[in-house]
């Protein structure tokens, strides 16, 4: 009973400070959230108030461009005509049944919005819009200037309905004597028809003057401070500030109809005209809003958590109290069950013993499973790969694309195979117990294996060894498996040569010294040499794991496995090992 008052009083204490931990955890990710929206938010809108004011700039480039283009395709255009031999003849000879004809036959090509020819009374006498012919035009700007004027002249003219006509004009000169002057309409309204269906909107103005050209045509002739105070028709800066938010880190360019845009401006290449482009902030805001919207779910999980986490230890202390007068009851009967279950967790211990053990082969399973699966799952992914697309070819009868496709499969498998063989080979110690092994010994012994190899290759091979015996402390198994691998490296190394050579020095002194020498290409890369799963070779030809497997033997001997570029031609390896004293072997 003693102890039952004694855990009662101190799990009450521990209930309440853990309420009080909860607690201060939900105000500390109420202000841990407020601050992270707010910063966020911060950085996100100026970043992406950046990147929308580029590409603002960007296309403000671009239909500036077009419009030049425009211009400059129909400035040449007059120039050509005033020196066309029929309009001139027609002018002179004041015989027009045909020009009208002649100007239709150019405004296709050129793709200017309408061809004029007036004689010197200022009336139309040839136009590509019969309907024109007759009009007296004689105190209209290209008139009036291309008759006083040696060049071709371009001029602006608000028309009647508020909109502007611009036009290339240029005086026919015949012997020096004036006969009339031709006149190219540009269409730059169809500039202006495109950019109705932009969510920007862009205005043309003249050199400290009225807007030529606007996505809102009640725009057109007034100045652009006025044309803002304008209550705009539902189209395109319409569209653009009806998701605008004022909730920026930059402060706003314009306003209008009391909302925020961003106005970009670029002087066009041409007689001063300027270009603006006013886009909204309403991408920015939805942008922003995406990531704000994940931080705030992301803290509200956390809140949820925290909450639920209070609510069940205010349900804890409430059953606690509850519980506590059911203990004190059942404290004798735990009493006598003390004796039986101290019995039972006895048995229990060593049924925990054989599991533990079990556990632990296991576990040293899925570490090895682990790096297998590893390293196999790039052959599996590519074998997937190919069995769809035999599948596929198969399905469309291309059976000799499909074969391939299995042949490539079958190598995969291979290189799987030599996966398993390497990784199994670099897990081997091949025993703890190091014996003494004659270096000559186990030479042979990887030459017998080698002997086919080296046949089939034709390779030289020159050997010298000491006639003395090379004794070291090691595994004459796992030493072999280094010559192997030294000399597969040399077959592959010589693979490309003529005649290929290889060269086995055995010196014994101090140390002993095992040279391999071959004359093939060289090392390029002799950094990353003995880095696990590093070649040279194509794929499917190796894993890369020989020259570390090699290097691992070596150290665990006690010695050190070196590489370099010859001074002639091929790479030199050198493996250096710790000798035994002969005479305290035999003592």
């Amino acid at each position: 009973m003693s102890s039952v008052a004694e855990n009662s009083e101190t799990l009450a204490p521990r209930v309440a400070n853990l309420s009080w931990r909860v607690r201060i955890a939900l105000v500390t990710i109420f202000l841990i959230a407020v601050a992270t929206v707010y910063f966020t938010n911060q950085f996100l809108t100026a970043r992406f108030t950046q990147s929308t004011l580029q590409r603002a700039q960007l296309r403000l480039a671009l239909y500036s461009g077009n419009m030049v283009s425009e211009l400059q395709r129909n400035s040449i255009v007059p120039r050509l005509l005033s020196s066309d031999a029929e309009l001139v003849g027609a002018l002179s000879s004041r015989d027009y049944q045909r020009t009208s004809q002649r100007l239709l036959s150019f405004v296709d090509e050129i793709g200017a919005a309408a061809i004029l020819l007036l004689d010197l009374d200022g009336r139309v006498v040839a136009a590509t819009d019969r309907n024109r012919l007759g009009e007296i035009q004689r105190n209209l700007p290209h008139f009036v200037k291309a008759a006083r004027a040696s060049e071709t002249v371009f001029t602006t003219h608000q028309m009647e309905t508020g909109g502007y006509d611009f036009a290339y004009s240029r005086r026919v000169v015949a012997n020096n004597k004036t006969l009339g002057v031709i006149v190219v309409e540009v269409d730059l309204r169809k500039f202006q028809s495109a950019w109705a269906g932009i969510s920007d909107a862009v205005i043309v103005t003249l050199p400290n003057g009225p807007i030529v050209l606007a996505t809102e045509k009640t725009w057109i002739g007034l100045p652009e401070e006025q044309a803002l105070a304008l209550r705009s028709a539902p189209s395109a800066i319409e569209r653009a500030i009806r998701a605008t938010q004022d909730w920026t880190a930059l402060p706003a360019d314009a306003y209008v109809q009391g909302r925020a845009v961003m106005r970009r401006e670029l002087r066009v290449p041409f007689r001063g005209w300027n270009m603006v482009l006013f886009t909204t902030y309403g991408g920015i805001r939805q942008r922003v809003n995406a990531v704000l919207a994940l931080e705030i779910m992301g803290f509200s999980i956390l809140f949820a958590l925290a909450f639920y986490q209070l609510s069940r230890q205010t349900l804890t202390r409430a059953l606690f109290f509850q519980q506590e007068s059911d203990d004190l009851r059942q404290l004798n009967l735990r009493l006598q069950r003390e004796i039986s279950e101290r019995q039972k967790v006895e048995k229990n211990l060593q049924v925990a013993e054989q599991t533990l053990a079990q556990s632990s082969k296991l576990a040293a399973l899925g570490e090895m499973s682990a790096a297998v699966s590893h390293e196999l799952n790039q052959p599996l992914a590519a074998m997937k790969t190919y069995l769809a697309g035999a599948k596929l070819l198969l399905q469309r009868k291309r059976m000799d694309e499909a074969l391939s496709s299995f042949q490539r499969i079958d190598d995969l498998i291979g290189r799987m195979s030599a996966i398993t063989r390497q990784l199994k080979s670099y897990a081997r110690k091949g025993g703890d117990d190091l014996v003494p092994v004659d270096v000559r010994a186990a030479l042979n012994g990887a030459l017998e294996i080698m002997e086919p190899q080296l046949k089939s290759r034709q390779v030289f091979l020159s050997t010298s060894l000491p006639s003395a015996p090379v004794m070291i402390l090691g595994d004459q198994l796992r030493l072999e498996q280094v010559v192997v691998n030294l000399l597969r490296n040399a077959l592959d190394a010589t693979s490309m040569i003529d005649i290929p050579e290889i060269e086995l020095l055995l010196i014994g002194g101090e140390t002993a010294t095992l040279t391999v020498r071959d004359n093939g290409e060289g090392i390029s890369d002799l950094d990353d040499l003995f880095e696990p799963f590093f070649t040279t070779k194509k794929p499917g030809d190796g894993v890369g794991l020989g020259l570390a497997i090699s290097s691992g033997i070596v150290s665990d001997l006690g010695g050190r496995l070196v590489a370099r570029n010859s001074e002639q031609s091929g790479a030199v390896f050198e493996v250096t090992l710790p000798i035994i004293d002969n005479q305290n072997d035999e003592d």
